[in-house]
């Protein structure tokens, strides 16, 4: 796996001259080494459907006069930079125009992206017309004609489509073509078609050639769609809509399918097909750094000028954050993440139950109760990794189940089986609930669920102490699930207002104060975990509330007890990860802090500094050093049993401290 990627955005209006006329070996060759770059995706054929070289399958931009592509390749090649090649598969703007019945329509006939003709912009192609053959031939020509180092196909995805082919083919099936599950079936059997069609002619030419397709999301709880890749590229520009909370929880998905990973930023202010915009330094020193700590590589996203000469402010701003990375590798190479906790998420129990009426499984983000998840595990230090049905549960010490992930029989199964290993789940909302037409809960926590609270909001009144506040009634939004403790312990009880706010009745400027009496339980705990009547993760992904966050970490502490790996008293906005490199650990600490701007847009500007952060980390191994890398400054330690504590003098932005193991026979490794 390469870590210091670029992605060379190069899509090319046929109305702009002189087309790679700036273009030099030189100029090249200069940016690729201020920017410490070892591998960069280079173009073969833009949106717009233009080739950058000489081609029989496919029209070179006819405004460019020589063979880019190969003249990119053969200059990265010469300094060590690996060359995958791009190639639009999904957007060709060229034969949108010449095809029009090529695209993917919606059932009223306007087009996708685009919506029409009338408007700028590029139209979806369909891989159910003869595009794909299309397409096809122009990947064979890239793998027989140039040195490629793997094959990046964009803009794909399993997309429903209204167009008169896959009208054609249903009906031919006997079916309707304007059911939307019959046309979602045929999507994903066309997705499948056009993923296996273009391995096959890869492999024809270059057997194992690494090939991506690019849908913008990988989406959790689809193994089916990752493992048409040979690796992953998790597209996630913090300011272009992906925002800060997008990667974490996606490389803690990606990162258990087995597969290599790179997470794709980019140099831009917002985004994609942004001329003269660049972000802070710091910002890209901040993602790449939570890149290769989450156990990703790095790809940075670049457009280069139509005149084809590299910008060296860019490489220079990249230079920063690579430079970094590349006296890092060492520790990065062959590492992998340990965690504690999994996730079970909103969106691999969609994924799970596409075909049963629980959603198409289109999700193309983070939805309120992941993203919670995901800021209040990451804010809190935790070790996690974001799980789907084909996950090895016991693995894990506590499972998440964030606020709707409801079970079948096949899942409970499941489930119990972790249970009865020792494993613990902590449910929110309506998790762990049954999902058919059963009723109540699914697995045995020592609860009996009664259906739900017709109070909203209400109020949580706990028996221990949240900090810094104590004990008092905390309002809780959203609905509260009514339940009974059998054998479960009751932490916390529900409070409701005196009413709920109608014309009849209001008080004050939002909702009533609480009555003062116990209205059940609202927290239980047992042997097998964890029980919170509200949906707590979606709250707090919605509104922020810093007492969500106190209640899921207490009951976390609680539900992990001594086996938590990690601790430290690195501020809510770092982030923590640990990684096993042969015998070695690797503790990842960062710490930036966005803050919004303009419209909403999250900016990192200024790292500052954090000092004396003490950590522990629990471990079996004897360590002889505590190490702050790539520096070689070796910290004070002291070990009692299976914790490692020791202090860290100074955090700016990201450092790693390494534990050295001893060796069997006492000496250092």
């Amino acid at each position: 796996m390469r870590y210091r990627q670029v992605h060379l955005d190069f899509h090319t209006s046929e109305k702009i001259p002189d087309v790679g006329a700036g273009f030099t070996k030189e100029n090249f060759q200069e940016a690729l080494k201020k920017g410490h770059v070892d591998s960069i995706t280079l173009f073969s054929k833009c949106h717009h459907g233009w080739a950058y070289h000489p081609s029989k399958t496919n029209e070179m931009h006819p405004n460019l006069h020589f063979d880019l592509l190969g003249a990119q390749i053969s200059a990265a090649h010469e300094i060590g930079v690996k060359t995958p090649v791009y190639l639009s598969a999904g957007l060709d703007e060229k034969m949108a125009r010449r095809h029009p019945e090529w695209l993917i329509r919606r059932r009223d006939e306007s087009t996708t992206w685009a919506k029409d003709f009338s408007e700028p912009g590029y139209h979806r192609m369909c891989f159910n017309s003869p595009y794909l053959d299309y397409l096809l031939a122009q990947i064979r020509e890239v793998c027989e004609n140039y040195d490629a180092d793997g094959i990046f196909l964009d803009i794909v995805g399993v997309i429903p489509c209204y167009c008169q082919n896959c009208v054609r083919i249903l009906r031919e099936e006997g079916k309707d073509p304007y059911d939307e599950a019959a046309v979602y079936d045929l999507a994903e059997r066309t997705y499948a078609s056009y993923a296996r069609r273009v391995r096959q002619t890869v492999d024809q030419v270059k057997p194992g050639l690494p090939v991506f397709h690019n849908s913008g999301h990988a989406r959790r709880g689809r193994r089916d769609l990752a493992y048409f890749n040979s690796h992953l590229e998790l597209e996630s520009l913090p300011t272009g809509g992906w925002g800060y909370d997008h990667f974490p929880l996606s490389a803690a998905y990606a990162r258990t399918l087995g597969m290599d990973v790179i997470g794709m930023t980019g140099k831009f202010h917002r985004s994609w097909g942004e001329f003269g915009g660049f972000k802070h330094p710091n910002a890209l020193r901040y993602e790449t750094a939570l890149s290769v700590a989450s156990g990703a590589g790095c790809s940075v996203g670049d457009q280069l000028h139509p005149g084809g000469r590299m910008d060296l402010t860019t490489y220079e701003l990249i230079g920063e954050a690579y430079r970094e990375l590349e006296e890092k590798e060492p520790w990065l190479i062959g590492a992998c993440n340990l965690t504690d906790i999994a996730v079970f998420t909103v969106e691999s129990a969609q994924n799970y139950y596409r075909d049963k009426g629980f959603g198409t499984g289109q999700s193309t983000g983070v939805g309120a109760s992941d993203a919670g998840c995901t800021r209040i595990l990451l804010e809190g230090g935790y070790l996690f990794d974001a799980i789907d049905d084909q996950a090895e549960f016991e693995k894990y010490k506590v499972i998440i189940l964030p606020d709707k992930v409801q079970l079948d029989k096949k899942l409970k199964e499941k489930f119990d089986r972790f249970l009865d290993h020792g494993g613990k789940v902590l449910l929110s909302g309506r998790s762990g609930l049954w999902q058919d037409e059963k009723e109540g809960f699914a697995l045995d926590l020592g609860i009996r669920y009664l259906g739900e609270h017709r109070y909203s909001p209400t109020y949580a009144r706990t028996e221990f102490d949240v900090p810094p506040f104590g004990k008092t009634s905390f309002l809780m939004h959203g609905t509260a699930q009514k339940f009974e403790c059998i054998s479960a312990r009751k932490t916390a009880s529900v409070e409701h207002p005196y009413f709920n706010r109608t014309v009849e009745h209001f008080t004050s400027h939002a909702h009533a104060p609480g009555d003062g009496k116990d209205a059940g339980p609202g927290i239980a705990v047992s042997q097998k975990g964890a029980y919170i009547c509200w949906d707590i993760f979606r709250n707090y992904g919605e509104d922020g509330s810093l007492i969500c966050k106190k209640l899921i970490c207490h009951v976390l502490d609680e539900l992990l007890g001594e086996k938590k790996s990690v601790a430290t008293t690195l501020p809510a906005q770092g982030i923590v990860t640990l990684t096993r490199q042969n015998e070695r650990l690797i503790l990842h600490l960062l710490y930036a802090s966005p803050v919004r701007r303009g419209n909403g847009v999250e900016v990192i500007e200024d790292i500052l500094p954090v000092s004396d952060i003490q950590a522990e980390v629990k471990t079996e191994m004897k360590v002889a050093d505590v190490i702050m890398e790539p520096q070689h400054r070796k910290l004070e330690f002291e070990q009692k049993g299976e914790k490692v504590r020791f202090c860290v003098p100074h955090l700016e932005n990201h450092q790693m401290i390494v534990l050295e193991p001893e060796k069997a026979e006492g000496g250092k490794q």
